[in-house]
């Protein structure tokens, strides 16, 4: 999707580019720099090639009917219509089934404001772009999703959006289930992350001074301050939470981790792997897999394998496998 996203971008930017009448018959390499400038906020050339520019324009005339010409006089692209943009091409069905497709997405989070807000906009989109109401079918009739109880928590989602936005220091009451009390913090927000419906903010803690993890259904009194900070150059979100399964991450080396699964759930996790480090080791006769992963020792993981029942064996390392035999021990002796 990103990739899509960024073609996308792509394009309007080329666009722009071409109808500049203040900079006409724009190079290949201006409309490289132009839309690494404005994507990337670079023009070095470490995002964007050449290459990538002649398969936008190529696109563009094919999937828009963009009229691109080349000037050999000018050196330079220009539109054979004047009157062209990318603006006024419309939406194919196909555009308007997928925009259908993400409002029925965003709808098992309507009871938030900041989607809402998502929801009313796309609406505007398709008010303008459906005309006949028997033409594009009701896409949120044939899509459906888990149907929880509303969070706590998720009213904060677009007040902890903004303060990522604007840098802005947030300064809340954090309970802690373990000690059953609350404390005051004041964090850096850099990041919100959905996991198993519920919403994190990531953020750097200054009473901690590290990048921790806080459940926004925790959270209470959130505050946003006019204090501003800068994001630790060291955090990298695309990688935070690499090496993690769920949305701890603490400061350990991750490790392999290897499990012996049967028959059948070897071909779940064949088809939707349980992480991206996933690698088959060995196929035994009877069926049973092999997989290794590489990650943290994480509350997550283990519950994800104590979750797997008899289908899963951990082989290593030592410590995980008795950490999980003993907590399935402790449950036995509940039944």
């Amino acid at each position: 999707m990103p990739a899509i996203k960024n073609a996308l971008l792509r394009y309007r930017i080329i666009d722009r580019s071409i109808r500049n009448e203040y900079n006409p018959y724009p190079t290949k390499e201006q409309l490289r720099q132009a839309c690494e400038e404005e994507i990337y906020g670079t023009s070095e050339g470490l995002n964007i090639c050449h290459s990538t520019i002649e398969k936008d324009i190529f696109a563009m005339r094919m999937e828009h009917d963009a009229p691109i010409a080349y000037s050999k006089r000018e050196k330079g692209y220009y539109y054979t219509n004047d009157e062209f943009t990318m603006d006024d091409v419309p939406l194919t069905e196909k555009d308007i089934s997928a925009i259908k497709a993400a409002s029925t997405i965003l709808h098992q989070f309507k009871s938030t404001s900041l989607f809402s807000q998502y929801q009313f906009a796309i609406d505007k989109i398709l008010d303008r772009a459906v005309t006949s109401q028997q033409k594009f079918s009701n896409t949120e009739n044939n899509i459906q999703f888990e149907t929880l109880p509303t969070i706590s928590g998720n009213e904060y989602l677009e007040s902890v959006l903004e303060a990522i936005k604007k840098r802005n220091v947030l300064q809340f009451e954090y309970y802690n289930y373990i000690k059953d009390v609350k404390t005051i913090r004041r964090v850096h927000p850099y990041l919100l992350k959905e996991y198993r419906n519920r919403w994190y903010l990531v953020g750097k803690s200054e009473l901690k001074n590290k990048v921790i993890t806080f459940g926004l259904d925790r959270i209470s009194n959130l505050q946003t301050l006019e204090n501003l900070f800068s994001v630790d150059p060291s955090f990298n979100p695309d990688y935070f939470f690499q090496h993690s399964i769920g949305i701890t991450v603490f400061d350990e080396k991750p490790q392999e981790i290897i499990i012996k699964t049967n028959n059948i759930l070897s071909k779940y996790l064949t088809s939707q792997p349980l992480h991206h480090s996933q690698k088959l080791i060995e196929v035994h006769n009877n069926g049973d897999h092999l997989f290794s992963y590489f990650l943290l020792v994480t509350y997550e993981l283990k519950m994800t394998i104590l979750g797997y029942g008899s289908d899963c064996e951990v082989i290593a390392p030592l410590s995980l496998r008795d950490e999980i035999a003993e907590e399935i021990k402790k449950v036995a002796s509940k039944y």
